[in-house]
């Protein structure tokens, strides 16, 4: 009878649909692993996650059989086992599995059991729900591996308990948001340890995936709720890890705990690592961006900086007659702090166009919000005719509290390929300049310490689209606005709701009224990075005709 395992943590990124590459990063990691009976990789690891409806491809699932197949043979010389997560295709519908693969072949396949149908995830929709998984016998060891969001399940467990399971090994693909680290250690993890007195192995990816980013922040713990492991968040990381058998029950020699981020460092992590990997994996050579000589845009220069580094981040400032010298001066100033291209593309002429090319039909109207939105597309058209000719991604710099309400001008300001504020409320925004400013990102390629000119903090918000504008001339201030968008959308609480907390009637009303006919608007904006619970697009679908209000 085994009474010792070591067990390899492979806290991996992933390339979705690149099946092959995937495979040969898992051999890869397997040979580095040396001296480990088993390794265990993320959920999914073979083909990607989330694969959405790449999985309805039946060239894929062949082409995952055959990588399947070539891993299996490579365990064949006697080196650790693996633990693999994958699809398989059987009675015309598609799983969700893990295969252990070991002498050669494919020793044993659990299925996935609850699919999660919420927020991001619609796996109900691409997969069928397996039976309640049986623990798998490794080397005479009873390993329950409940997959990702059975542990959220305390029946899943108890049932791999019953069934005889001595370890419980939880692959994941558990995407970041705010404050998750506590949920997954002391809430979900905990709880199904206090329930069955099972050790635990949490292990998760890392790596950006479109709009999702995963941190990462592996660990295990004890069957008496002890910290044993705690891998980094957001890097790749390779943990063997000891196991014993001691009076009958299994546990895991201590090892590294490494801190993970606050916030906001965390915030601004899971910003740099969305950005890096969208704009490398789709192969851009990098970005370009507006330089307004606002916060967002100096915010968005400085994640883009810290993910790429600064010869592959391009600034572009476009004044107009309503540019002040402070926005001049703030937007030289941030570039030169960072160390990026710099240039400077006057609208003035083409604006001058526009009023010339529009007069006969504007002649009988005052200008208006029009003029103003001229101006902004005129800044997209820009923008995109320098992605276009040199090939950056044109980088859009709104955040949500704008896209929340519609204070932003779609195919002017809203046009680019990614955003990294999208799910960032202003005062967030806030909050991540006056951070960086002060501190440096553990993985960040940008300047030390000040990234902004403290100015660019504290001068009141403004589109410079008239003369003398400010944010709040037509909006509330955001330390107001924020908290109610928050309920709004966060919470899905009501106009009189809102207005018990204390908040104005009118103002939480009319609020709400921005907030839904401004989503024909979101529906057209740039994927960004998620980072809290409601980001707008797959967390948040809401139809774009839609007459239901709550007052």
């Amino acid at each position: 009878m085994t009474e010792k395992l070591v067990i390899a943590l492979a806290q991996m990124t992933q390339s979705v649909g690149d099946l092959t590459a995937n495979a040969d990063a898992m051999l890869e990691w397997r040979d580095r692993a040396s001296g480990a009976d088993l390794i265990v990789y993320p959920e999914l690891q073979l083909i990607g996650y989330p694969p959405e409806d790449l999985v309805l491809k039946p060239a894929l699932i062949e082409r995952a059989n055959v990588e399947l197949d070539r891993l299996a043979q490579a365990t064949a010389d006697g080196g650790p086992a693996m633990l693999v997560g994958t699809v398989v295709a059987a009675q015309g519908v598609l799983f969700n599995v893990v295969a252990l693969l070991d002498g050669g072949a494919v020793t044993a396949i659990r299925q996935k059991r609850e699919l999660p149908n919420y927020g991001t995830f619609d796996e109900k929709r691409l997969f069928a729900p397996g039976p309640l998984p049986a623990p798998i016998d490794f080397r005479g060891v009873k390993i329950g591996v409940p997959i990702c969001e059975d542990i959220w399940f305390p029946f899943v467990t108890a049932h791999l308990k019953a069934q005889g399971a001595e370890i419980l090994i939880s692959p994941n693909g558990s995407p970041y948001e705010v404050d998750k680290d506590d949920r997954r250690i002391n809430g979900v993890a905990g709880t199904r340890v206090r329930e069955t007195g099972l050790p635990l192995v949490y292990l998760n990816r890392v790596g950006g995936q479109d709009e999702l980013v995963f941190d990462g922040a592996s660990f295990v713990i004890s069957g008496t709720l002890a910290l044993r492991h705690q891998l980094p968040d957001w890097e790749e990381a390779l943990v063997l890890t000891t196991w014993e058998k001691r009076e009958g029950a299994w546990d895991c020699l201590p090892g590294a705990i490494h801190a993970l981020d606050d916030r906001p460092a965390d915030i601004y992590h899971a910003m740099m690592i969305g950005l890096r990997d969208y704009v490398n994996r789709n192969r851009f050579p990098g970005v370009v961006l507006g330089l307004s000589g606002g916060i967002d845009s100096a915010l968005s220069a400085a994640v883009a900086v810290d993910a790429l580094g600064p010869d592959r981040v391009w600034c572009v400032m476009m004044p107009s007659r309503f540019t002040s010298q402070d926005s001049l001066d703030d937007a030289f100033a941030c570039a030169d702090l960072l160390g990026v291209r710099y240039d400077s593309i006057p609208i003035e002429p083409a604006v001058s166009a526009f009023d010339t090319m529009l007069a006969p039909v504007f002649a009988a109207r005052q200008p208006d919000l029009t003029e103003e939105n001229i101006q902004s597309r005129i800044r997209g058209l820009t923008l995109m005719a320098l992605s276009n000719k040199f090939g950056h991604m044109l980088l859009t710099t709104g955040n949500k509290s704008e896209m929340s309400v519609g204070y932003a001008t779609i195919y002017g300001d809203m046009a680019g390929g990614y955003s990294v504020l999208k799910d960032a409320y202003k005062t967030t925004v806030f909050d991540l300049s006056r951070w960086r400013n002060e501190n440096m990102p553990s993985l960040g390629m940008g300047p030390a310490l000040m990234v902004m000119p403290d100015r660019v903090i504290t001068k009141p918000p403004s589109a410079e689209l008239r003369e003398d504008q400010r944010d709040d001339d037509s909006l509330p201030p955001y330390e107001i606005l924020d908290p109610i968008l928050y309920g709004l959308v966060e919470e899905e609480l009501s106009v009189e709701q809102l207005a018990a907390r204390g908040f104005e009637r009118d103002t939480v009303a009319r609020i709400e009224r921005l907030l839904y006919v401004a989503e024909y608007k979101r529906r057209q904006s740039p994927p960004g990075v998620k980072l809290g619970t409601r980001n707008f697009g797959r967390d948040r679908r809401y139809p774009i005709t839609n007459a239901f209000r709550t007052v």
